[in-house]
């Protein structure tokens, strides 16, 4: 295969960086503890400081993976397969999602929303960042706000990313693992003042898994 045509197959969603895929436990959000198949998928330009998978940044480090063959292995494992990155819209999502849907199996997504919302989602954790806002229809579609606190000036950044949420969306504040202790108690005190909010926490890291 040249090099255009592995470039066309990857714009078109039929190949994929694949950076990691694994069988856990969701550590986080709504689904905290349930049973899920993991693919992480390589690139994002987003750029947090405090991401603590830096080394899916760049897709280039990352084999170009066909699609079917990460459906083949996810749906061995479970029925809810969850697409992480990375930032997972920096491709297209269509391929990927339709061949899971085709053999019956929840899809869910972790995103910043950056970009077009592309593919089939049974769940759509939206988690935003300052550095690339979300698009409309992502906000219009979230079933999960997931912010993360860091600094104090990050609850305002949370109320304004609610206010562009849908009505149904449940929303969760989540301290930075790295700033947990001093964070948690203000995130305490915040939700016990605003209980439209949850408290969200990496539970996985607590267990020492993945």
């Amino acid at each position: 295969m040249t090099r255009r045509e592995r470039q066309e197959l990857i714009d078109k969603g039929l190949l994929l960086p694949l950076m990691e895929e694994f069988y856990t436990i969701q550590g986080e959000g709504f689904h905290k503890g349930t049973a899920a198949y993991f693919v992480r998928i390589g690139g994002c330009d987003v750029g947090c400081h405090w991401c603590d998978v830096k080394e899916s940044w760049l897709a280039e480090l990352h084999p170009p993976t066909e699609t079917e063959k990460i459906v083949e292995n996810a749906v061995k494992y479970s029925d809810t397969i969850i697409v992480t990155g990375g930032e997972p819209l920096t491709w297209d999502m269509g391929p990927l999602t339709a061949q899971l849907k085709a053999k019956g199996v929840q899809t869910h997504i972790e995103t910043s929303g950056a970009y077009k919302l592309t593919g089939e989602w049974d769940w759509i954790c939206l988690s935003p960042k300052k550095m690339k806002l979300p698009t409309d229809e992502v906000f219009e579609k979230a079933h999960e706000l997931k912010c993360i606190i860091f600094n104090k000036d990050d609850f305002r950044f949370a109320e304004e990313q609610a206010a562009k949420v849908n009505k149904d969306c449940i929303l969760y504040l989540q301290p930075e693992w790295s700033k947990r202790d001093k964070m948690m108690p203000l995130i305490v005190d915040y939700v016990m003042a605003n209980p439209k909010w949850k408290v969200s926490l990496q539970t996985h890291k607590y267990l020492n898994i993945p």
